[in-house]
């Protein structure tokens, strides 16, 4: 009796209906038989395509969408980035300088990434903060190393449609191999030059100035908060609603990042008295806006960035709650006016950031970095998060030198007492 062997499995199978492959193939997860395409390709649903966004990209970690925040550095310390959805909080510097940098740069970052702005302020003019703004450095040589590459590219490829490859690999679609400069994640901004007037108009942002606001509209307060927290929660839910940034209808083009920043909440600009009384009056209004803010961040697309006085507020306590009520937490601690300044062992740095929370996203523990003691250095263009260096301690070499010099004393002071003192265990008489 012969056995079946491997060889009785080529006869030829039935004919396959088209529809039944497509159904076979949605069943077990694979792609559908198509032109251009194979087996090993996968279907991926349009509702999950949200790293498409400009300037946004998945975390590899905790698979949420993040953008950045105009500095590499922080972004690199914050774990990658801020997430889609999230409140930066940062504690504002003595003088207030490092932070509206900060500030800024989350707003230059939007505009380079084509995002959508909201600027809230009770101190200056939003327009006069756009026009603040740092310039990108988009130098001529970087353009034309792009350039040069693109067309390198072409070429190499120009010259290899002419071999033969398998058969296999002919259906293939072209993949990009080197991406545009505005695929980047993350810019570098001059911090000596200010944006052009060309790239502010190329974006579309909205502002909300309280001295105007409080003019136009009579005040209101409503839930025991104050009146300019109201309209400015007013002013973001309708932004929010009216531009599709919440999901429920759909935005015209392309889906697009609502950038909120909001300058010194918390101040006496603002008609709060957290920073001048132990026991304000309204002690729950800061933390009441925080609150309704993170469930309008939640149901959208957007990020914001707000900058508080926490060295100017009495009740620790109030700022403890602002704390928990914020996803990521950033203070700055300015040398300005300290005796840190004249120390030689600070000379390259202006001043230390404190990180201290970091939101635990998809994660029962949050994505910390390995290095806590962290400066900043602002140089003549450029504003740097680096890890804190200090020079040597020069402690047990100056104990050494004090130590020959103590020997040789001794040497000089035994020469003349007497000579057969030296080098013996005991003393002779």
């Amino acid at each position: 009796m012969r056995a079946e062997g491997p060889h009785l499995s080529r006869r030829p199978f039935p004919p396959v209906n088209r529809e039944e492959a497509k159904m076979a193939a949605l069943a077990t997860g694979g792609a559908t038989p198509s032109d251009g395409a194979t087996s090993f390709q996968r279907k991926v649903p349009a509702s999950s395509r949200l790293a498409a966004i400009a300037g946004t990209r998945p975390s590899v970690r905790h698979g949420q969408l993040l953008l950045s925040s105009g500095l590499p550095s922080l972004d690199c310390v914050l774990g990658g980035g801020l997430a889609v959805g999230t409140l930066l909080l940062i504690e504002e510097d003595k003088y207030s300088i490092y932070s509206n940098l900060l500030f800024k740069y989350f707003l230059a970052e939007g505009i380079v990434c084509g995002h959508n702005l909201f600027v809230a302020s009770a101190k200056e003019d939003p327009a006069d903060i756009l026009k603040e703004l740092p310039a990108p450095l988009f130098d001529d040589v970087h353009k034309n190393q792009v350039d040069e590459k693109e067309t390198a590219i072409k070429s190499k490829q120009e010259s290899q449609e002419s071999m033969k490859i398998a058969w296999r690999y002919q259906n293939l679609p072209k993949i990009e191999v080197s991406p545009a400069a505005s695929a980047r994640f993350g810019h570098y901004y001059d911090v000596s030059k200010t944006v052009s007037p060309e790239l502010l108009q190329s974006i579309k942002w909205h502002r909300f100035f309280l001295p105007e606001e409080m003019s136009l509209h009579p005040e209101i307060k409503t839930c025991n908060m104050i009146c300019g927290y109201t309209r400015l929660l007013q002013s973001i839910q309708r932004i929010i609603y009216q531009e599709g940034f919440d999901g429920s209808y759909p935005q015209k083009k392309q889906k697009n990042i609502l950038r909120i920043g909001i300058q010194s909440l918390g101040s006496v600009l603002w008609g709060d008295d957290i920073c001048c009384a132990d026991n304000p009056e309204d002690i729950y209004s800061l933390t009441k806006f925080l609150y309704v803010l993170r469930g309008l961040l939640r149901m959208s697309l957007s990020a914001c960035i707000i900058t508080v006085p926490a060295h100017l507020i009495q009740n620790k306590a109030i700022m403890e709650r602002v704390t928990n009520l914020s996803d990521t937490v950033v203070g700055l601690e300015s040398f300005i006016g300290s005796e840190r300044e004249t120390n030689p062992l600070y000379k390259d740095y202006q001043g230390l950031i404190h990180v201290h929370q970091i939101p635990r996203l998809n994660s029962l523990i949050c994505d910390v970095s390995g290095t806590k003691d962290l400066a900043f250095r602002l140089k003549r263009k450029l504003f740097t998060i680096e890890r804190l260096h200090l020079p040597p301690d020069l402690s047990d070499t100056v104990s050494r030198s004090s130590k020959q010099d103590l020997a040789e004393s001794t040497k000089l002071l035994s020469s003349g007492c007497g000579a057969m003192a030296i080098g013996k265990k005991h003393l002779d008489f």
